[in-house]
């Protein structure tokens, strides 16, 4: 297995985890959305965090969306996760470039500036939930954390890293996720957060070889940490023919008319995969008569 997520307990259920190697996916979205090194490493760490929320969600239709909209040159990024932790995801302005940041690493809060974090779980009712907040840092993984105290009232600390070869493609990528239950006692808490204070970065602890499960016995040491479950994660997208023929029917009567009277070809891109579908006129009369029909 190469990209994978392992997932479980720890103190005794004090506290759950998730952690997550994710190099191949996230070189994947370089691939397709030929992008710069800051925003590989901002899509990337978002991919990564939708690869694990999406393992949290509990019907088999269940779909994540994280939205990230900034004032910084990138203006956002958009993914979209399902319960099997299949990823999908794009930035609005993959090549943005920026000098590294303060630290010498790349300035992902910098490209994606002041905005908001968004979080919609597609759980099948009438209504999906929304929740959303301030971006804090825009390094995503901070961002997360508050996201996770605010929205859902639950203690977690989020570690994201992608980390870049000197050819632009990923050396490594992952991440963690770590969430106390609201029993968690005073000790099992000062313990973790010093455990926490301990760890340097994900990309540090990636670079050196560590897997999910040793990462997660560095950050949970003497914790007793115990994997549950281990679970594939990729880049998949879903579009199809037929989707795109029902959105096209979505758009009514009067915008196929107006597509069929300029007598040309169109075509509609998949932001997610970079996939074209293209219609002659004639398909498009038939989309029409569909619409008309229901």
């Amino acid at each position: 297995m190469s990209d994978y997520i392992v997932r479980g307990m720890a103190a005794q259920d004090q506290i759950r985890f998730f952690a997550s190697t994710t190099k191949e996916l996230v070189e994947h979205a370089r691939q397709i959305h030929n992008s710069s090194p800051v925003m590989t490493a901002a899509l990337g760490r978002l991919l990564t965090a939708g690869g694990m929320m999406g393992s949290m969600l509990k019907g088999g239709k269940d779909t994540l969306t994280l939205q990230i909209r900034g004032d910084g040159p990138a203006k956002g990024m958009t993914v979209v996760a399902d319960a099997a932790s299949n990823v999908k995801g794009y930035s609005i302005f993959p090549q943005v470039i920026l000098p590294a940041n303060d630290q010498g690493k790349l300035d992902v809060g910098g490209a994606l500036g002041e905005g908001t974090l968004t979080v919609v779980k597609d759980m099948g009712l009438k209504e999906p939930y929304s929740g959303q907040v301030k971006l804090q840092t825009g390094e995503v993984g901070d961002d997360l954390t508050y996201y996770f105290a605010v929205s859902e009232q639950v203690p977690s600390s989020v570690g994201l890293g992608v980390l870049m070869n000197k050819d632009n493609t990923v050396a490594c990528a992952g991440g963690f996720i770590i969430q106390l239950m609201p029993f968690a006692s005073e000790e099992v808490i000062s313990k973790l957060e010093e455990n926490l204070k301990a760890i340097h970065s994900v990309t540090s602890m990636l670079r050196s070889g560590l897997t999910p499960e040793q990462m997660i016995e560095h950050i949970l040491k003497d914790l007793e940490p115990e994997v549950t479950d281990t679970i594939p994660t990729r880049y998949l997208c879903n579009c199809s023919q037929e989707k795109v023929e029902r959105m096209l029917i979505s758009l009514g009567r009067k915008e196929l008319q107006n597509i069929i009277d300029d007598d040309k070809d169109i075509t509609v891109n998949c932001e997610f995969c970079g996939k074209n579908y293209t219609f002659m006129p004639e398909e498009v009369r038939t989309l029409k008569e569909k619409a008309q029909r229901d």
